[in-house]
């Protein structure tokens, strides 16, 4: 199986609200497919996200289809920075290996 493990830092606290208005769209678009596990958190201007998926072809379809699609073309205008790493894993990692995990990982910096 694949997780994804994502970070988003904000341009700034009020970017807070145009990411919640795409997570949750995110949300109910992530809720119509096959990922076995999902997770959040965050605080501020420092936001987290892992999914877990069967196989790296679900994973393809979601991230480059419907709302994340959308975020991701408009991810420019509310981050900082995104981080994100896909790992070979049967489970979602705890947040402190995930933190370590994306240090690895692709970075975008805007």
């Amino acid at each position: 199986m694949k997780a994804t493990i994502t970070s988003i830092e904000l341009r700034g606290p009020l970017k807070f609200f145009a990411l919640t208005s795409k997570a949750l769209k995110i949300i109910r678009q992530l809720k119509a497919t096959n990922c076995k596990d999902f997770r959040k958190k965050g605080f501020w201007t420092t936001h987290y996200t892992m999914t877990l998926w069967n196989n790296e072809d679900e994973l393809k379809n979601f991230a480059r289809s419907g709302a994340h699609l959308e975020a991701m073309k408009a991810s420019k205008k509310i981050a900082k920075e995104i981080r994100t790493i896909t790992i070979e894993t049967d489970c979602l990692p705890n947040w402190t290996e995930a933190n370590e995990l994306l240090q690895k990982g692709y970075v975008i910096k805007y």
